[in-house]
């Protein structure tokens, strides 16, 4: 991308809600706003004609909604797109839809907003300026992708050293995690803990739409879980997922209130620290698509335990930013494709 403004279309169909999100826009020196649309067909028209850097795309509106519209806009001309969300529990599905289709991220709307816009301001600004830096290329890529992925042969397992999975991802998350889970056999050796930046309302509906496209059973984690061959457990946010083990080996759950209250939850750190002190070399630490560097010193730990660490190479990663900083840390032990990281795995146990 080249020095100048990120031109950004805002989409929604309260003029307040516009009004608010172009003034949140305006304050950064980084950004501009390209136009502003009212709904889905409006939407549809201003991308294909201000070719905007992102878009923010509210998803419920009249005459045409934000998901028919993103997926029109994925097809025919792909652009980041960050969508508002309703905070309550439904609107978790279309959310997670949205993100399937190839929404960057979302944000999510307080339940008294517009009177709370202070309080998403700074994460607005962060959103929208990470999807800005997404690869549009990858934004369209779908089933067509997963459905060859989710048939590539497998290699047989090592010799099973490895007990515990921990997968950290952030943006373009769960779309990556929806590609690998159906790589997993049937009869996968170890367990796998996801942990995925994504609000309290949206980790359990995220999960049990993982628990339909694999092999293995998915569920949200908790309190008290234990660690089980086979089983993926998902980090459930808004808590830390700590990762503890018995004397007798066996592996469980304990989830806390989360410390890390300014900046993105569940914590991948958190989970992978307390995985490599439980698990010591019997850990693979695996880091997807995200910004930031959350995970990094999870990394570092599990590497410095004997464990293994693979990280999602550039070229996959809708945005590069936890797997770049990692690399560059020289805490990774294998880089490879998204489609290559279960058959990676399956190698490391």
């Amino acid at each position: 991308m080249s020095h100048s403004k990120i031109r950004v279309l805002v989409v929604d169909d309260s003029a307040l809600v516009r009004k608010l999100l172009r003034d949140i826009l305006l304050s950064d020196p980084e950004l501009e706003v390209a136009g502003m649309a009212s709904n889905g067909i409006e939407a549809i028209r201003a991308v294909a004609e201000l070719k905007p850097d992102v878009v923010t795309m509210d998803i419920h509106m009249p005459e045409m909604d934000g998901i028919t519209a993103l997926e029109f806009i994925m097809r025919k001309n792909p652009v980041p797109v960050v969508v508002l969300s309703a905070l309550a529990q439904k609107g978790a599905a279309p959310t997670l839809r949205a993100l399937e289709l190839g929404a960057v991220d979302f944000v999510t709307k307080p339940s008294h907003f517009p009177s709370a816009v202070r309080e998403v301001r700074e994460e607005v600004l962060l959103k929208v300026k990470a999807a800005a830096k997404a690869k549009v290329s990858l934004l369209a890529e779908r089933e067509r992708k997963a459905a060859g992925a989710s048939r590539r042969k497998l290699p047989t397992r090592g010799p099973g050293a490895r007990k515990l999975v921990v997968i950290g991802a952030s943006a373009g998350g769960p779309r990556a995690l929806a590609e690998i889970i159906p790589m997993f056999p049937r009869d996968f050796p170890a367990s796998i803990v996801i942990v995925q930046h994504m609000p309290a309302q949206f980790t359990r509906p995220f999960a049990e739409r993982l628990n339909g496209v694999g092999r293995l059973p998915v569920s949200e984690a908790e309190d008290e879980d234990p660690l089980e061959p086979g089983r993926v457990l998902v980090a459930p946010g808004g808590k830390d997922t700590i990762i503890l083990r018995e004397p007798s080996g066996k592996g469980r759950i304990q989830l806390m209130d989360s410390a890390n209250r300014a900046g993105a939850t569940p914590r991948i750190d958190t989970t992978m620290i307390t995985a490599a002190e439980a698990y010591g070399s019997e850990v693979i630490g695996v880091l997807m698509t995200g910004m930031g560097s959350d995970g990094v010193d999870g990394l570092r730990k599990i590497k410095e335990r004997k464990g293994v660490t693979i990280a999602q190479d550039e070229e996959t990663c809708l945005v590069f930013g936890m797997p770049r900083v990692a690399i560059m840390r020289g805490v990774v032990d294998h880089v490879v494709p998204l489609e290559r990281i279960p058959e990676k795995i399956m190698e490391s146990l």
